[in-house]
């Protein structure tokens, strides 16, 4: 029978032979017994399923027609919920290197723009899982997006793709492992570019914040508002309400937000500053950023629930040298305090690599990302563990000119808040 899903997990080689070895052997021990293993309990059987690895769980579905319908079985689906430990992944999609976009107006006249967010990801639809537990790679696909979308955020086991032309935006949620795609509907009330959008998703709730890029004209933008969509479980809803202004003068940096306790925040320029948005006061304000002048490549990641923002320090005192800092930002919401600090003679090496190209940084659970702009060299920090250690490049990308623009992404064989969406309008 063929699955449905758009999901394809491919191994790499080194995992198939292990996976090999580890089946043989397990086979030939007498512990396998199978007149004692076949009266095994099916829930006591259930809750170990519920336990394995997205790719194991995947496979193990080949095995028997009541393990491959686990994925449509309420029973299964809410213990898993329950037990299921959290896997604090990554997925990264392909991004042109090039900043230059293109895009139509309503008068259909061609404009050129430099800023942006575009991935290139939605013509290619595939994105690269991240295991950093194993260090493994794998290849999913998104058939069912369709094109002209990118992928812009992400929360709870779901992907955020807003749409690239320009104008109100209109957003899907997707859940990869389940191919399942969710419209966000009517789109966002005012026309914007390349908005950095937020994302945060609970059990009860589902929070998008959409900022800046206004098109005040069919030649320019400014960042000037935002817009917020917000359901709950409790009959509350607010469809693209208009919040209060941004601060005057914002940047937006990246196009990327972090949320960490009720807020949402994204690095702003000219100097270097963060923007933050506290959703239940409904306000937008300025936090300073620590050593704001002697930065370089500033990026905001969310990790274990806190706010850290990671860059370079550049400072012309020879009694300061350069290096790559991490910062925490305080309980208090305005003094950062410095966290880490990569090792001199790996910045060293990191240095001579990135040669002042940039890097972007992606944040979740105890581990942070970091991309060196141009290549496909990459380091992953433990923050538990104070280890950095180079990642092994995907292996599923060729050197064609694009590099790797990752997302936080925990996954998940169930959403239930999203059938708060089915109240709105039909499945997408």
């Amino acid at each position: 029978m063929t699955s449905p899903f758009a999901y394809t997990f491919t191994l790499t080689g080194d995992s198939c032979n292990n996976l090999s070895n580890a089946t043989t052997s397990s086979f030939n021990t007498p512990w396998m017994n199978s007149r004692i293993w076949s009266k095994l309990p099916q829930r006591l059987i259930d809750r170990i399923l519920v336990f394995l690895p997205l790719p194991a769980f995947f496979r193990a579905r080949c095995v028997c027609k009541r393990w491959y319908g686990f994925l449509y079985n309420n029973t299964f689906l809410e213990l898993y919920l329950q037990v299921s430990p959290r896997r604090h992944w990554f997925m990264f999609f392909k991004n042109k290197t090039c900043k230059s976009y293109i895009y139509k107006n309503n008068n259909n006249n061609n404009v050129c723009s430099g800023s942006g967010h575009g991935s290139g990801a939605s013509s290619s639809c595939e994105g690269y899982l991240f295991d950093p537990y194993d260090i493994a790679w794998y290849r999913i696909s998104f058939a069912l997006v369709p094109s002209g979308f990118s992928p812009a955020s992400s929360s709870s086991g779901l992907l955020c793709w807003v749409s690239d032309e320009a104008g109100p935006k209109t957003m899907l949620l997707c859940n990869p492992i389940l191919g399942s795609l969710t419209q966000l509907l009517p789109p966002t009330l005012r026309p914007r570019l390349f908005p950095s959008i937020g994302l945060t998703i609970t059990p009860t709730c589902i929070n998008v914040t959409v900022a800046g890029d206004d098109m005040i004209s069919p030649y320019a933008v400014k960042n000037l508002t935002s817009e917020t969509f917000h359901i709950d479980g409790g009959g509350f809803y607010s469809i693209w309400g208009t919040t209060s202004s941004l601060p005057r003068l914002s940047s937006l940096e990246s196009g990327r937000m972090v949320h960490a306790e009720g807020k949402f925040y994204c690095m702003n320029c000219s100097p270097f500053s963060v923007l933050a948005y506290d959703i239940s006061s409904n306000t937008w304000f300025k936090i300073q950023a620590p050593m704001r002048r002697f930065l370089r490549s500033p990026n905001l990641v969310e990790c274990e629930g806190k706010l850290l923002l990671v860059a370079a320090v550049e400072k012309s005192k020879l009694n300061v040298p350069k290096s790559l800092r991490v910062w925490s930002l305080q309980s208090c919401g305005t003094m950062w305090v410095e966290s880490e600090r990569m090792p001199q003679q790996l910045y060293v090496q990191f240095s001579d690599l990135e040669s002042g190209n940039g890097f972007e940084c992606v944040g979740h659970g105890e581990f942070i990302v970091i991309m060196i702009r141009g290549t496909d060299k990459a380091l992953l920090f433990d923050i538990s563990k104070k280890r950095w250690q180079w990642i092994p490049p995907c292996p599923y990308t060729a050197n064609d000119g694009f590099e790797l623009h990752g997302f936080a992404y925990e996954p998940r064989l169930a959403t239930p808040v999203t059938a708060l969406l089915d109240q709105l309008v039909l499945p997408f």
